[in-house]
């Protein structure tokens, strides 16, 4: 709800029931939990029901609204009903609407493509390089630091961006309009989330003139670029904190006199110092220190408006929920002033709109913070349906999300069914289970079996049928679509197995991604549901005159779906068959496991 909005209610009992009057109960979380009682008296009697209807006033704030009825009778006898949430938004922040129209690609670099084995000679972190690019990563240990700490992920493959720009053309064929790269600015680690230097791209990706051609060449084909800002923390190996002294200069732990010192928390200098969730290689930065956010976002150079100019379309917020909301909102004005069509997105695992972290409740989707968030309750949702069958759980969790969410952030939403922090979804839907009872020894060796494999693979159709079709950005982690299996990291974050690709599975893919990228109802029409149930996922997605609709069957056997359909006869757009309404419904039988997206037929479109 937008602030300034004066919200109507109106409770609708029956008659019978005997009811006089009733209350409505407000409390305005973030002012203080102030509390109003607003008096709802009887408006009207309809049918056997009676009306009471009040006004609630939104004008001049901000926050989430928690509500609730009381229902008194004549006999003295009350009803209370509710608490119900309410979140009031500031509608005068325009969010751009490109990211959720469009699908999105997420590249974990070192891993996507290379165009030549790389000398890791001179760089950072002391790292090795895989020479057969098939080979598999590594999880156990590099050698240890001389104060016992494990060194990990030193192991790189060496995928560049040079590789990137050129596989432009095939992401440009599977419909890909957004690239999402995770952080490809200089690290020790080959996931580089721990940054060592933010002002240029890791030396083994290519250099930062590469970067700005990559971005030319997306931009040629419509593709837009979206960076990883991971500002909650740095490496351990960096130029800021300087941890195994690499750099020549000085870094906090070399000196108090570093510019650097003041970006950290000390427990106890130099060998004490909060870090993120106790990881040694991952210093955790104070955001409030005015000379930190001057280099990520108050600076006419800083971090964020750098890589805008330098052609990036948005960022990413790694652990969003860990960064004050006064950070975020900094960074979100300095996005804007350098590019107001540029976006910010949120990871944050829960319902963003009532996420608590550190003791307070968050303001990301409030406006002038985060334009959308990672959906991992999509996620959650949809994987559940697809293993267990729980139609009427997805629609519940998506609509609880719709409740809650401004529609801007319902429809940017990242959605996803694998990333880089998720084991490979193939894998969970074919095996069932992410297998934590066996060993990583065990999960890093195992090789599905041919009949988990086309089980995963007849689910995960229906699953791309789902992510392709619903309000959101529909995501794809790199290889997802090339049938990429593996286990929790490093195996989710294996090459990508060009030349050995599933292309049943890429031709599935593209088919959606391109007809997302023309249909105007996949891209940003409202959503009606149909059969939700056991077994059973069914909706409709209509903009002006035209709906496409989308049901699935994950169950074994055959389901009946009923959808709503204004129109002609229904046309499916992989097989061509043809459906036809009755009474404003399509009613068909599905067989197991499997799906149909329908749009209008040809001539129904003409007319």
């Amino acid at each position: 709800m937008s602030s300034g909005t004066q919200v109507r209610f109106t409770l609708r009992p029956d008659r019978a029931e005997g009811f006089s009057r009733g209350f409505l109960t407000a409390v305005y979380e973030f002012d203080g939990n102030r509390t109003v009682r607003v008096p709802m008296p009887w408006v009207n009697t309809d049918k056997g029901v009676d009306e009471f209807s009040c006004t609630l006033d939104t004008t001049g704030y901000v926050g989430l609204i928690w509500y609730s009825f009381q229902l008194e009778r004549l006999d003295g006898r009350n009803q209370e009903l509710g608490t119900y949430q309410m979140t009031v938004y500031d509608g005068t922040d325009e969010v751009p609407d490109w990211f959720g129209k469009g699908m999105c690609y997420q590249i974990f670099p070192d891993r996507f493509c290379r165009t030549q084995v790389p000398d890791p000679a001179g760089m950072v972190g002391g790292r090795s390089v895989h020479q057969r690019w098939e080979e598999h990563p590594a999880f156990r240990p590099a050698g240890r630091t001389p104060d016992g700490h494990d060194i990990m992920n030193r192991d790189f493959f060496g995928g560049n961006l040079k590789g990137v720009e050129s596989r432009l053309d095939y992401l440009a064929s599977l419909g890909v309009e957004t690239i999402y790269f995770c952080p490809i600015f200089e690290a020790a680690e080959n996931h580089r989330y721990g940054t060592a230097d933010y002002s240029i791209v890791d030396p083994m990706l290519g250099t930062n003139e590469d970067f700005v051609h990559l971005c030319e060449e997306a931009h040629k084909r419509d593709i837009r670029i979206i960076l990883d800002g991971v500002f909650n923390h740095t490496g351990y190996v960096s130029r800021y904190f300087n941890g195994d002294g690499f750099y020549e200069t000085p870094g906090a732990l070399q000196s108090k006199d570093s510019p650097y010192y003041g970006w950290f928390d000390w427990k106890h200098w130099p060998d004490s110092y909060e870090s993120w969730w106790g990881i040694y290689s991952l210093p955790a930065v104070k955001e409030d220190s005015q000379e930190y956010r001057n280099f990520i976002f108050g600076g006419k150079q800083a971090v964020v408006r750098r890589w805008l100019k330098a052609g990036a379309d948005g960022w990413r917020l790694d652990v969003a929920d860990e960064l004050p909301d006064d950070f975020i909102h900094g960074l979100h004005q300095a996005v804007r002033e350098t590019d107001p069509n540029a976006i910010v997105i949120g990871e944050v695992w829960e319902d963003g709109s009532t996420k608590i972290a550190y003791g307070k409740r968050r303001k990301h989707l409030l406006g002038g913070h985060l334009d959308g968030l990672m959906n991992y309750p999509f996620r959650t949702a949809l994987i559940d349906f697809l293993l267990q069958g729980n139609g009427a759980g997805f629609r519940e969790s998506m609509e609880t999300l719709r409740e809650n969410y401004p529609r801007s952030a319902f429809y940017s939403a990242m959605n996803s069914l694998g990333t880089h922090d998720t084991l490979r979804i193939l894998t969970y839907l074919g095996t069932g289970s992410e297998r934590w009872e066996r060993s990583k020894e065990w999960r890093s060796r195992y090789q599905m079996e041919p009949f988990e494999l086309e089980r995963g693979r007849r689910l995960l159709r229906l699953g791309f049928l789902v992510l392709f079709s619903f309000p959101g950005a529909p995501t794809v982690y790199y290889g997802d679509e090339a049938g990429m299996t593996g286990y929790e990291d490093p195996f989710n974050r294996c090459t990508f197995p060009w030349g050995k690709e599933d292309r049943e599975m890429i031709k599935f893919c593209a088919t959606l991604g391109n007809y997302r990228k023309k249909s105007l109802a996949l891209r940003q029409g409202c959503l009606q549901w149909g059969s939700c149930r056991e077994g059973v996922l069914s909706y409709t997605r209509s903009w002006e005159a035209v709906s496409v609709a989308a049901a699935v069957n994950s169950s074994l056997n055959p389901q009946e779906v009923r959808l709503p359909w204004e129109g002609g006869e229904a046309v499916d757009v992989f097989t061509r068959r043809r459906y036809r309404p009755e009474k404003g419904t399509l009613r068909f039988y599905l067989a197991p496991q499997s799906g149909v997206l329908l749009e209008m037929a040809a001539t129904e479109l003409k007319n």
